[in-house]
């Protein structure tokens, strides 16, 4: 991994205009300081000691941080911790701000939870590794399996879909 750019060699993920005003004050501050430093999610992620997309998350306020986040982000990103500690960064995210969520189903409800809460880090992550395009629903394969460990009984859902890049025209 390089220490700014990404590791794939695609741009880094900036913050989309689009929906910053539905974002927390805190996401505005961070992002302009990533794209300054030129650093990915896997970068800032390795530096504060936590997963890509949980990192993403925070950014686009999907994720608390927690008093460790916010001092490392300081640091890494040149940001006072005073100033990122007056937004909501340390408080309850607001998630679902990009979307509204009809399903009833509880199940279903649930997926496109997911989806509502970590969608934008996916998006960020995925944009990172891969460069603009999306994930098949087409071409497309998906698994779940049963996992027991001490903590109990847990789905896991594997998702595997083909990259398509968006054509230039």
């Amino acid at each position: 991994m390089s220490s700014s750019g990404t590791s794939s060699g695609f741009p880094i993920a900036v913050l989309n205009q689009d929906i910053a005003a539905r974002l927390p004050a805190h996401s505005s501050i961070l992002f302009a300081a990533k794209k300054q430093k030129n650093l990915s999610f896997e970068a800032i992620a390795e530096a504060i000691g936590r997963d890509e997309v949980a990192a993403a998350a925070i950014f686009y306020g999907q994720a608390q941080a927690s008093p460790e986040d916010v001092k490392k982000l300081s640091e890494l990103l040149a940001i006072p911790e005073t100033q990122l500690l007056e937004t909501e960064i340390t408080g309850y995210p607001d998630r679902g701000r990009q979307m509204e969520m009809p399903p009833k189903e509880p199940l279903v409800y649930r997926l496109y939870e997911i989806v509502q809460n970590y969608g934008y880090a996916y998006k960020a992550v995925m944009n990172e590794k891969f460069g603009d395009g999306i994930m098949s629903a087409i071409s497309f394969s998906t698994k779940v399996e049963r996992e027991e460990d001490d903590k109990g009984v847990w789905c896991k859902i594997t998702l595997r879909g083909k990259w398509l890049p968006f054509s230039r025209f």
